[in-house]
């Protein structure tokens, strides 16, 4: 890993974006270190998340948690994965043709979750070794199936709050039954791109002996403003952290 930039952020937050491999990231610390790092999920394409991104950042770098965020495998500028791109493109003509999805969600996701969920793993072991940072650490958004299969695999992850607005391969319900730490998901009620019935069966099927369903009415980018300062309580009370009696803070929780 190696940083490329480095920006502050109102004086109180710093930004560094930087490479690992070929996988551009970013990297936000407060200015009390070290801290512990929650990893943001998001769906693809880093220069259009970014306004959402780092709003989730200096929401949590006022309570006291670094985040980070890489890439994902096919979008931004890392090269594109053309057995992806066929599967996205015949998602979006058979959900116009009401065309049955399981079979082409499959094809879209797991070739992204086999390639994240390493590049996730390499790049905390980075981040883990820097000062500035420590643990426990969190997750916090998606895609759903990555973040999962995350919270399956990685101990390290101690909590997760995941963004019900993606699509599940049916296989993502086994991996869920092994997730036993914390959870916090977060589903709107209304998602156009969203199973519904699907993500109350995932949610059903998680192991964790702690896992709250945050569920708001309306569609996927009508998450209430709210929702972000509840996701922001649910990390500091799993991570050893305590929001401030009375601060709230603007930002999107969603992926």
């Amino acid at each position: 890993m190696y940083f490329t930039s480095e920006t502050s952020l109102g004086g109180t937050v710093l930004e560094r974006a930087f490479v690992l491999g070929d996988i551009p990231g970013l990297l936000w610390t407060p200015a009390s270190s070290p801290a512990p790092l929650i990893l943001l999920g998001h769906p693809g394409g880093l220069p259009a998340m970014y306004p959402r991104l780092v709003g989730r950042a200096e929401q949590l770098a006022a309570i006291g948690f670094a985040t980070a965020t890489i890439e994902l495998a096919g979008s931004g500028e890392r090269p594109r994965l053309t057995d992806v791109e066929q599967a996205r493109a015949d998602l979006r003509r058979a959900l116009a043709a009401g065309d049955p999805v399981e079979r082409i969600v499959d094809r879209l996701i797991l070739p992204l979750v086999e390639r994240a969920a390493p590049e996730w793993q390499s790049t905390l072991d980075e981040l883990l070794a820097l000062p500035d940072v420590s643990g426990p650490v969190g997750y916090s958004g998606g895609v759903l199936a990555i973040g999962v299969r995350l919270a399956a695999t990685e101990p390290r992850i101690a909590a997760a709050g995941l963004f019900a607005g993606s699509h599940v391969p049916r296989s993502t319900s086994d991996e869920a039954r092994r997730v036993t730490i914390p959870l916090h998901v977060l589903l709107q009620w209304d998602d156009e791109g969203n199973d519904r019935s699907l993500a109350l069966d995932l949610f059903d099927a998680f192991g964790s002996k702690e896992k709250t369903l945050y569920a708001s009415m309306g569609g996927h980018t009508g998450v209430p403003r709210h929702a972000a300062d509840d996701a922001a309580a649910f990390f500091a009370r799993h991570l050893g952290l305590r929001p401030s009696q009375g601060e709230h803070h603007a930002g999107s929780v969603g992926s």
